[in-house]
């Protein structure tokens, strides 16, 4: 392996003075040019805008808040209800690319360009004309297949429940609860299911009551991952049978995946992804094969992950969040 300052580099330096030589002739047009080293340099430098603007414009780039999720996976059937057709260039109603740039997706001149580029959609038409107004009230816009909460006073949060916090935003016997976490008092919020007072993780808050009731309806199959600690040794089997299904005394519930996650004598750590939002499910699958649970944790519920999030912490989410959550349950 030669040194960066061999003569190899050195050779490398020489040759950059020709005209058809060096990276950047390279990312231009390919074509050699007549002149000196100047002109050469010129067509350097010039090459690059060229090479930025072929890359397709990204919504969110500014984003500031909330977690990078990328596209919107679009599901095999019809994700959308039909809406109002996109309301006609009139003097009432807003711009479109206003009402993107307010949302956040980005700025008004880059949202001309998402229009442009036929990225976006209003009540599942596809829009490429500039002059185009909406109601945000009443009408569907969607950028990239992401649906943009248009709705401000609709409100989105990931809270971090720690053990021994019920899944109540208020408790008659004076336990903690959920709202002695939640800053904002004057938002009435309302959990997305529940996890019991020795469960711990993610749990979803909003006040957006359409979403609620779709994330927790079973027709939509919000998939759930949990870390799962038992006591160990495990034996070879516990997982095939998990993923086949346990009689529970209100049916039969099975695990999408099991994934052994560390072992250590007398401790084994487990993932289980489940669609099923039955009451202490996963307690008492684990209880059915014989291996109770010492600690129960939710990593992750649909496109919404804890990741590095505290314990104890009510996180705002970002509009990628938002617009990922909406489309996993076909809003």
């Amino acid at each position: 392996m030669q040194s960066p300052q061999g003569g190899s580099g050195r050779g490398k330096k020489k040759s950059s003075s020709a005209p058809n030589a060096g990276k950047p002739r390279q990312q231009g047009s390919g074509k050699p040019k007549a002149g000196g080293q100047g002109k050469s340099s010129s067509a350097s430098k010039s090459a690059k805008p060229a090479a930025r603007g072929q890359q397709k414009t990204k919504a969110f780039a500014k984003e500031r808040f909330g977690r990078q999720l990328g596209a919107v996976k679009k599901p095999n059937k019809p994700a959308r209800r039909p809406g109002p057709k996109p309301v006609p260039s009139t003097e009432d109603g807003i711009r479109l690319q206003k009402v993107m740039a307010n949302a956040g997706v980005a700025s008004r001149r880059v949202s001309e360009e998402l229009i442009a580029e036929g990225r976006v959609e209003v009540n599942g038409e596809v829009v490429t004309e500039l002059g185009v107004r909406i109601d945000p009230a009443r009408d569907a816009v969607h950028v990239d297949g992401m649906r943009i909460q248009l709705n401000e006073t609709l409100k989105y949060f990931v809270f971090n429940k720690p053990r021994g916090v019920v899944s109540t935003m208020e408790d008659p016997e004076g336990r903690r609860c959920i709202s002695d976490y939640v800053k904002d008092k004057n938002v009435r919020l309302f959990h997305v299911g529940r996890l019991d007072v020795n469960t711990e993780g993610l749990l979803i808050l909003t006040n957006d009551g359409e979403l609620a009731n779709r994330l927790t309806h079973p027709s939509y199959e919000v998939p759930k991952k949990y870390l799962v600690q038992v006591n160990g040794p495990l034996p070879q089997g516990v997982g095939a049978q998990l993923k086949r299904g346990v009689e529970l005394e209100d049916g039969v519930a099975n695990v999408d995946s099991f994934k052994l996650v560390d072992s250590t004598p007398g401790k084994v750590l487990i993932e289980v992804v489940l669609h099923s939002g039955r009451n202490r499910v996963v307690r008492r699958m684990f209880d059915a094969v014989g291996f109770p649970v010492k600690r129960l944790v939710r990593l992750e519920m649909g496109p919404l992950r804890l990741g590095d999030q505290k314990q104890g912490v009510v996180r705002a989410l970002g509009p990628q969040e938002v617009g990922h959550l909406l489309a996993s349950v076909e809003m």
